[in-house]
């Protein structure tokens, strides 16, 4: 089982999510849906189920407005995906994981909330009590306290571009069989 973040998952479901930027050019990530939906027929032509921690699909559905219901049941009645919930190991987890920052009196960043912090800690946790080892994403800091916690991180920009459709017959080829009738 892998795990897969709001923000990879957005890409998928919503059309006009705002795509990460591709490291090497620096422009925005092309053909993001079509990476996503070729790595979940490979997930699942191994067998291999995607994780959706109950915190990334709150995250999802906040943002989905009339799509709340549509995206629900496709999460929910898609194999693909198993929808895991937070609960009293994940939480025992949470209070693990968050020792060190209270401990070293961490203090957030501008673009840290406390509650992105929360979400993002329950994901790692809910991951580590199901003994994930992968997670999907694209959200800098959820990467680095995951990798942390020894679960790989797959970005967007690391997953393979689907095929390109099989190229039909060149006009050129055609205007010559034209001419030989």
């Amino acid at each position: 089982m892998v795990v897969i973040d709001a923000t990879t998952l957005m890409l998928l479901f919503h059309p006009t999510a705002k795509p990460p930027l591709d490291e090497l050019t620096g422009e925005p990530l092309t053909k993001c849906k079509e990476r996503i939906e070729l790595l979940l027929q490979n997930l699942s032509k191994g067998g291999i189920q995607v994780m959706v921690p109950t915190p990334v699909l709150s995250e999802i559905l906040v943002t989905s407005g009339a799509d709340k219901a549509r995206i629900l049941a496709e999460i929910n009645n898609a194999y693909a995906f198993k929808i895991q919930p937070f609960d009293m190991l994940a939480a025992v987890e949470v209070a693990v994981l968050t020792d060190p920052d209270l401990q070293s009196n961490k203090v957030l960043t501008e673009d840290e909330t406390k509650a992105k912090v929360k979400f993002d800690r329950q994901i790692i946790a809910i991951a580590k009590v199901a003994g994930v080892k992968t997670i999907y994403s694209d959200d800098g800091r959820l990467g680095k306290k995951a990798a942390a916690n020894g679960i790989t991180v797959v970005k967007t920009s690391d997953l393979p571009l689907p095929p390109e459709p099989p190229q039909g017959e060149l006009p050129l080829q055609a205007q010559k069989d034209d001419e030989e009738e």
